[in-house]
């Protein structure tokens, strides 16, 4: 009895295990982000420490929160060939602080930033591009929604969109 009670009690932390934070930071179960912008780098595109760090730059060590709901994933797995999505993601730069890659506390680039972003549709318009309810083209088909942050010690808003909530009344299901 005691050898089952054991098994199963490993094959509960193996789950356990499974659903929660891959050494880069993600958490697909609960569609959340919680690391850095190299951690992203190595765990998204496949980059090596040296090669994320380079890539990331000034932001390598800027700590990063992400956050989707089940349409973005569905979007993503469906290249966003099978419209409509009401997707949505968020993400939070922070780089008051910085963390190095597997721990200590190091500089980070001194910039905050917040984003909201939804799926729009594609538009046929250039990234960057304002849109009249106040937030622009990001990806070909997404709107920033809301986008703020700190630079050099001043805070600053690039976007804030009107409604900025994350679904569109129009296609949320």
């Amino acid at each position: 009895m005691g050898c089952a009670v054991m098994l199963v009690g490993m094959m509960a932390l193996q789950g356990m295990a499974q659903a929660g934070f891959d050494e880069y930071g993600y958490n697909t179960r609960a569609r959340v982000f919680v690391g850095t912008g190299e951690s992203w780098a190595m765990g998204k595109l496949g980059l090596t420490h040296e090669q994320a760090e380079a890539y990331m730059g000034d932001y390598a060590h800027d700590r990063l929160v992400m956050k989707w709901n089940a349409e973005w994933d569905r979007g993503n797995a469906e290249g966003w060939s099978n419209p409509p999505y009401a997707a949505w993601c968020t993400n939070q730069w922070n780089g008051m602080s910085g963390l190095e890659w597997q721990g200590g506390v190091t500089e980070g680039s001194g910039e905050t930033w917040h984003y909201k972003n939804i799926w729009i549709g594609p538009q046929g318009l250039p990234d960057g591009t304002q849109l009249p309810d106040g937030g622009y083209i990001i990806w070909g088909q997404f709107e920033v929604v809301m986008s703020h942050g700190t630079f050099d010690g001043e805070h600053m808003w690039d976007a804030l969109a009107k409604p900025a909530g994350l679904v569109r009344p129009s296609i949320s299901k």
